[in-house]
């Protein structure tokens, strides 16, 4: 299954028709851990798709499923969700990326406790931290929920929703006088695409813009 997401997520990075997207697990859990020998590649490929994902938790997201969950723009969840990191409780420690994005997520006081104590966070909890940005409560809600958030984002521009996700990812890790300018760079970039110009027709127009993603 790990060696097929990695090919699907690749597939969606070159297929210029894929505007976006959404993981979510099986049955009654999202995901609680991956086994010994998966491509440690899987997660970051996640994290670094440069077209918008989202994370639509059904269940139970321990460990590994978490790290996965992370690496996702946006998490919606079931509220019955719960999420932990306990790695440690085996004399292991995350190795899927939690170490640095779960303290960027929910700041590193909550991110060790979570990490040190291997306490599971109820729904509530993940989201009132800024680990969850929406709750559902049951599967059904829960995948109305995920249709509407998908729909607010497909009727975007690609190419925005795009520069909008790289400037905020490639920004963690500059000053704020090297991330506003690689923000006003992005934006300059932007002006000279025919979705730009569609854009400023459709406002004039007083109609839906038609985006094309070029």
């Amino acid at each position: 299954m790990a060696v097929r997401m990695l090919e699907l997520i690749e597939h969606v990075e070159d297929d210029d028709d894929a505007r976006m997207l959404a993981i979510t697990g099986a049955g009654s859990v999202f995901c609680t851990g991956f086994d010994n020998g998966v491509d440690p590649r899987l997660v970051e490929s996640l994290a670094v798709l440069s077209k918008p994902t989202v994370a639509i938790i059904n269940g139970d997201t321990f460990d590994e499923g978490l790290e996965l969950a992370m690496a996702a723009d946006i998490r919606a969840a079931i509220s019955s969700a719960r999420f932990a990191i306990t790695q440690m409780k085996r004399g292991a420690m995350p190795h899927f990326g939690a170490t640095q994005r779960l303290p960027r997520l929910v700041g590193a006081g909550n991110a060790l406790r979570m990490m040190l104590t291997g306490t599971a966070l109820g729904a509530d909890e993940a989201m009132r931290i800024g680990l969850v940005a929406y709750l559902a409560d049951s599967r059904i809600e829960l995948a109305a929920l995920s249709g509407r958030v998908a729909e607010a984002i497909l009727s975007r521009a690609p190419l925005a929703a795009r520069l909008v996700k790289d400037a905020v990812l490639k920004g963690y890790d500059m000053t704020l006088e090297q991330g506003i300018r690689l923000e006003e760079d992005l934006y300059a970039l932007l002006q000279t695409t025919s979705d730009r110009a569609e854009g400023v027709r459709a406002f004039l127009e007083k109609r839906k813009p038609l985006f094309r993603g070029a």
